[in-house]
């Protein structure tokens, strides 16, 4: 199989889940044999070509003309991108399959189905609607009517799990049998921490402190002050506890505020953005990891903390309600609800024993249920059904006869 990927993030350019995501796909196909070019963006820093284990993959750095807004940003990307392959099209690249992940690579993406006639398959990690509990201005209402249009163009969108499914298919009126529900998964190697970590733990917390973590963009969504909010009442039982908090983003400054606020400041500590290692790090020096989000289609963040071991409250909210199995392998919380958070916190700080057998049920299920081997075999016999179909469908309807809509 040969495969191009369009994705606006891949390491090291991390801005999301996107860049994680496309890169253990990317690699465990290639693993299993398969050719996989990667087309993304660069940042005039990084190289314009490297072969990655297998994976070849093309930088290109959007026009260097200054742009009105994000929106007219991610189009000089999609035009960079799309004259990046077509040269490499041109001079010979053989390829089955396009992917596309995500919206932000969706003009590129259709023009080389409709030039080249290669089917066209997509991965929706988010949506806008989804992400803003609606959509409430012009630029929401573009991204979500990009995102339908992407969809459409699209022989099968996946997602990652039945929570996002039923969203595309209210938002987009998708037809069920056009979706694939294929997981994300973790690495359990690429979490491992090797040696003593106590000289890196004495960066946030004092040998007689416990540390409870969260890791993750810091935006409205991830409910980060739901996790402060609670932190009074944790407190008060367990003066010992640290609150540390990993990631950057625009809701960073708010947090701050919050914190220094309710007088927390020395009881919370912003990181600001952690690579992999220092997560890695994080997540072995920590008593409990927490994910509180108002919204999470799947929630990886919470399977890496399950594979690093660490015991885990989540909301009860999207895909992280089909990841954990409350009181099993983890807690579950309704979402903004700091009260039932601080309790389940509490129940895992009081009971050692038991948090430790949540945590090795957890591995256990990361490694059966989430490993990247078997959701690239997954993702591979998607395509393998696209091709099989593509073959025994007729000429496919001319640009022109394509519905029209405004974007």
């Amino acid at each position: 199989m040969k495969v191009l990927m369009l994705a606006w993030e891949y390491p090291p350019r991390s801005v999301g889940g996107i860049s994680s995501h496309v890169y253990d796909l990317s690699h465990h196909m290639a693993k299993m044999g398969h050719t996989v070019y990667v087309i993304t963006c660069n940042d005039n820093t990084l190289k314009e070509f490297e072969e990655d284990k297998g994976v070849y993959v093309y930088r290109v750095c959007p026009y260097n003309i200054t742009t009105n807004n994000f929106i007219d940003w991610v189009f000089h990307l999609n035009m960079a991108a799309l004259e990046r392959a077509t040269q490499l099209l041109n001079d010979g690249l053989d390829i089955d399959i396009i992917h596309v992940h995500d919206w932000l690579m969706a003009f590129c993406g259709r023009a080389l189905k409709h030039v080249y006639g290669k089917p066209l398959i997509v991965t929706i990690h988010a949506s806008e609607y989804g992400r803003n509990n609606g959509l409430h201005n012009d630029m929401q209402r573009y991204i979500s009517n990009v995102e339908w249009w992407l969809t459409y163009e699209a022989w099968r969108v996946i997602c990652c799990s039945n929570y996002m499914k039923d969203e595309l298919r209210f938002v987009f009126q998708l037809p069920e049998d056009k979706i694939r529900i294929l997981p994300n998964g973790v690495d359990i190697e690429q979490l491992s921490v090797d040696g003593d970590i106590s000289d890196f733990r004495l960066r946030y917390a004092a040998p007689d402190q416990r540390i409870i973590c969260f890791v993750g963009r810091l935006v409205r969504e991830k409910g980060v002050d739901t996790l402060i909010t609670a932190a009074p009442a944790v407190l008060s039982r367990h003066p010992e506890v640290k609150f540390v908090i990993a990631g950057n983003g625009p809701y960073e400054d708010a947090l701050r505020r919050m914190t220094w606020d309710r007088g927390l400041y020395e009881k919370v500590q912003f990181t600001g953005y952690v690579d992999k290692q220092t997560r890695n790090k994080l997540y072995k020096s920590s008593d409990i990891a927490v994910f509180p989000s108002l919204y999470e289609p799947f929630g990886i963040v919470a399977l890496e903390a399950m594979a690093a071991r660490v015991p885990v409250v989540v909301s009860d909210v999207g895909g992280l309600s089909e990841i954990v199995v409350d009181g099993v392998d983890g807690y579950k919380v309704p979402p903004g609800n700091a009260g039932a958070l601080a309790d389940s916190i509490l129940s895992l700080l009081d009971n050692p024993s038991m948090a430790s057998r949540m945590c090795q049920k957890a591995f256990y299920k990361v490694q059966e249920a989430y490993n990247w081997d078997m959701i690239a075999s997954a993702t591979i016999k998607v395509y393998k059904e696209v091709l099989h179909e593509n073959k025994r469908t007729s000429k496919k309807a001319p640009v022109s006869s394509l519905p029209y809509i405004s974007i």
